[in-house]
C-alpha cells in the first residue's frame, strides 16, 4: 500500500513538473483573447475600393482629426520619402486572427489578406492662417489578388476624402521654416503609383520594412519599439534582435555615409534597385546593397541620360561633375530625378548629397 502511495506521489510531482515546464517554455503562445472587442473597421474585399474614406471606418470622431479606431495603429518609418515638403501621418491594419510573417530585415514582411496600409499627406502651415489641410489618402489593400491602390482626395471642408484613381493637381501655398512656398501639388494616377510601388512588376508597398521601422514610436499608452508594438497586436510573428536598420538622414549625429544611404534608399531605391523600373541604370541603392561605394554610383557612367556636363553619376569632390546632383536640383520634369513625387527641390535633401561628395575623394580619374 506504502507503494502505491508513493508512486502516485512521484505521478503527481511529475505531472507538476512538466505542466511548469511547458508553461514556462520559450515557444509558448499565447492564447488569443476570446473577449477581446472587435475592430470597428469596415472591409469587404469584394467591394473595395470604396467610394468615401469615411466607409471604412478607420477613424473615429471627425474624419479630419485622424483620430484611430481600435487596432489601426499608427507607425512612422525612420527617414521619409519627400514629397514636395508635405508631412505624412501612417497607419495599419489588418483582419483578426492574422499576422505578418517577418523575412528578413530589408524586406517587405508577407502580409495577410486583407491588410490596409493608410497614408495621409497634409501641410501644418497652409495660407493665408496657417492652418492644416490634409491633401490625399493613399491607401495599400492586399486582396487574394494581390496589392491594390486606392487614392483619397480630400474636399476643402476637410470632412470626406472621395476616391480620385485618375490624378489630381491643386494649388498648395504653404510656410516652410519662414519661407513661402507653393506648388502645383500632383496626387497620382494609379500608373503613377505603380512605377514606384512595383517589383518584378508586381504591385507591393515601399516602406514598410523593418530596417525603416526598428524605431520607437510614442503610442497613447506609451512609447515602445514599432516592431514589438506590432508583435503584442498580433500584427507580426516576430523579430530578430540586432536588425541593420536604417536611420534618420536629417540626424547630423549619425555617420555622414549611413545619413546618405537611408536617405537614398527610401527616395530612390523603389526605382534603383534589382526588379524595379530602373534596374538597368548602374546604380543599387536599397540599403542592403548600397554600403558599396560602386553601388551608389561613384565613379559609374550614366546610361541613359547625359547632359554633357556630367561623367559620373557621383564624382568624388566634383558636385557639378555629379549627375545625381544635378538631377535633384532641377525641377525639369525631363531632367530631374525622381521623376514622380516632388514638383520641388527638396533642399535639405539635397546639400545632404552635395556635402557628402564633398566628402569623398576623386578616384575617377
Amino acid at each position: 500500500m506504502k507503494n502505491k502511495y508513493f508512486f502516485n506521489a512521484v505521478v503527481l510531482i511529475l505531472s507538476c513538473f512538466c505542466f511548469i515546464s511547458c508553461g514556462s517554455d520559450d515557444s509558448y503562445t499565447k492564447v488569443p483573447d476570446v473577449n477581446e472587442p472587435a475592430s470597428p473597421v469596415t472591409l469587404n474585399l469584394d467591394a473595395v475600393p470604396y467610394a468615401t474614406l469615411s466607409e471604412y471606418n478607420f477613424f473615429e470622431g471627425d474624419l479630419k482629426n485622424l483620430n484611430p479606431v481600435y487596432k489601426v495603429i499608427p507607425y512612422d518609418l525612420n527617414s521619409e520619402l519627400f514629397t514636395d515638403y508635405a508631412l505624412k501621418k501612417r497607419f495599419i491594419w489588418m483582419p483578426a486572427g492574422s499576422k505578418a510573417t517577418y523575412i528578413s530585415d530589408s524586406k517587405i514582411p508577407d502580409f495577410p489578406v486583407g491588410t490596409v496600409l493608410i497614408k495621409n499627406f497634409y501641410y501644418n502651415t497652409v495660407a493665408p492662417d496657417n492652418s492644416t489641410y490634409i491633401v490625399e489618402t493613399r491607401l495599400m489593400i492586399k486582396k487574394v489578388s494581390g496589392w491594390i491602390f486606392a487614392t483619397y482626395v480630400w474636399n476643402d471642408e476637410q470632412t470626406e476624402a472621395v476616391l480620385d484613381n485618375n490624378g489630381y493637381s491643386m494649388r498648395m501655398s504653404w510656410n516652410q521654416n519662414g519661407t513661402a512656398m507653393s506648388t502645383n501639388y500632383k496626387v497620382p494616377t494609379q500608373q503613377d503609383c505603380l512605377k514606384c510601388h512595383q517589383l518584378n512588376e508586381i504591385p507591393v508597398p515601399v516602406g514598410v520594412k523593418p530596417q525603416n521601422l526598428n524605431k520607437m514610436y510614442a503610442y497613447a499608452d506609451g512609447t515602445k519599439n514599432q516592431l514589438t508594438k506590432w508583435i503584442e497586436a498580433g500584427y507580426l510573428d516576430t523579430k530578430p534582435n540586432g536588425i541593420i536598420s536604417t536611420v534618420d538622414w536629417k540626424d547630423e549625429t549619425q555617420p555622414l555615409e549611413l545619413r546618405v544611404r537611408s536617405y537614398l534608399d527610401i527616395n530612390c531605391a523603389h526605382c534603383h534597385s534589382t526588379g524595379t523600373s530602373c534596374d538597368y541604370t548602374p546604380m543599387e541603392l536599397s540599403f542592403a546593397q548600397n554600403e558599396s561605394l560602386f553601388n551608389l554610383g561613384i565613379c559609374r557612367e550614366p546610361v541613359d541620360f547625359v547632359t554633357g556636363n556630367q561623367q559620373y553619376i557621383v564624382k568624388g569632390g566634383d558636385v557639378p561633375g555629379s549627375l545625381m546632383h544635378f538631377r535633384m536640383s532641377t525641377t525639369i520634369q525631363s531632367e530631374m530625378m525622381p521623376t514622380l513625387g516632388r514638383t520641388v527641390v527638396h533642399q535639405e535633401g539635397l546639400q545632404l548629397i552635395e556635402d557628402w561628395i564633398n566628402s569623398l575623394e576623386n578616384t575617377c580619374d
